[in-house]
């Protein structure tokens, strides 16, 4: 079906012949109604999103989610509400999804930087550093050096595989083991 965007006498299409034309498959139609709707949609886009790029880029999804759903329209002059409905659900789901972004300076950033810990978590923190370390010395060899080849050179367990001339199984069975002891090393300790 082609149609002319102007009816016999000059005046331009009304919103509802329209989108009735454009569910007929009449692709001008649709485009006109684009056109004719881009700005709103646009507007609503950025005043949620507040990001121009953001917001252009959702226009163009909200009309081709309209033109994709066009058909589930029943009321044709209801077509502006409806697509700024579109509009609405769209922003909020990319905003929910988005993660913040906030822009500045790296020595703006580098001066607002806090560390929140207090001199007591920091001294709660080397005394733990020291138990585990205590903890490590008082556990067999094979025990500390594959607990040490793990957690602090960072060995994969193919790594400690080839280092230790054993299969991966057993490297993981070693850590497994090796974990246990020193945790009840560490509880020894924490009970003296």
């Amino acid at each position: 079906m082609t149609t002319t965007l102007e009816q016999q006498n000059g005046n331009p299409m009304a919103v509802a012949d329209l989108v009735s034309a454009a569910q007929d498959g009449d692709c001008l139609a649709f485009g006109e109604l684009a056109n004719r709707f881009e700005g709103m949609v646009y507007t609503h886009a950025l005043r949620r999103l507040g990001d121009h790029s953001e917001a252009q880029e959702l226009t163009q999804e909200v009309l081709l989610k309209a033109f994709e759903k066009l058909h589930q329209l029943k009321v044709p002059a209801a077509f502006g509400g409806w697509l700024r409905s579109i509009t609405v659900r769209m922003s909020i789901n990319r905003q929910v999804r988005r993660s913040p972004t906030i822009a500045t300076e790296p020595q703006m950033l580098a001066a607002t930087c806090v560390d929140l810990q207090t001199p007591v978590e920091i001294s709660l923190q080397r005394e733990r550093v020291h138990e585990v370390q205590n903890g490590l010395r008082r556990l067999g060899k094979m025990d500390r050096t594959t607990l040490e080849a793990f957690y602090v050179r960072g060995q994969s367990l193919a790594e400690m595989s080839q280092a230790f001339s054993a299969p991966v199984g057993t490297i993981k069975r070693r850590l497994h083991v090796a974990r246990k002891r020193l945790a009840q090393e560490l509880e020894t300790s924490q009970a003296v």
